[in-house]
């Protein structure tokens, strides 16, 4: 019997740390002030009829903190990846100087900087749901055996509920960091 309970516990704590993984996706995607690469990540070029993600038609770099340079693998695809950068909807405007894409980025506003952080909050709170739902299967697995003591099934789900304020910690903390990354200047 503990061992059917064991594997709920562990199915849920693996459910748990994606979640985690998730959050910790979604939180490099939102920008913090400097350049990256993978804020161009959802960046689709058209290479000859077929939709591309950037990265498999080009090199992107981040010389420095404010810019990113996107080299593309044949000299034809500069004017597509140009369009392809305009149309994303990123809010940056590149400049095509024959050999490289070039993107400086440029400091967040104040207005801009609290968008985010509530971008990262939404993100948090989406997080937070996936934590509670997968409290919720579990619990729900465990109240379903039907050879265990309910005394048994209790304790199982007080380790559910400590599983989840651990997780629900660890996505505050991340949350933390995060706000106070996007919010310096």
């Amino acid at each position: 019997m503990n061992e059917e309970i064991n594997f709920i516990l562990d199915s849920t704590k693996e459910s748990m740390n994606g979640t985690i993984d998730h959050l910790e996706k979604a939180f490099i995607k939102i920008r913090a002030g400097k350049a990256s690469p993978v804020m161009l990540s959802s960046v689709m070029v058209d290479y000859y009829g077929s939709a591309t993600p950037l990265s498999q038609v080009a090199n992107v770099n981040t010389p420095d903190a404010r810019t990113i340079s996107v080299q593309p693998w044949e000299k034809n695809m500069l004017q597509e990846i140009e369009k392809a950068i305009m149309n994303s909807n990123l809010g940056f405007n590149p400049m095509n100087n024959g050999d490289f894409v070039i993107i400086n980025v440029p400091p967040l506003t104040e207005e801009r900087r609290r968008d985010l952080a509530k971008q990262a909050k939404g993100e948090a709170d989406d997080a937070k749901i996936g934590i509670r739902n997968a409290r919720q299967e579990a619990n729900k697995e465990i109240r379903a055996l039907d050879d265990a003591s309910e005394d048994l099934k209790k304790n199982a789900e007080a380790d559910v509920q400590d599983l989840t304020n651990l997780y629900t910690k660890k996505i505050d903390a991340l949350l933390v960091t995060k706000e106070a990354e996007i919010m310096k200047v």
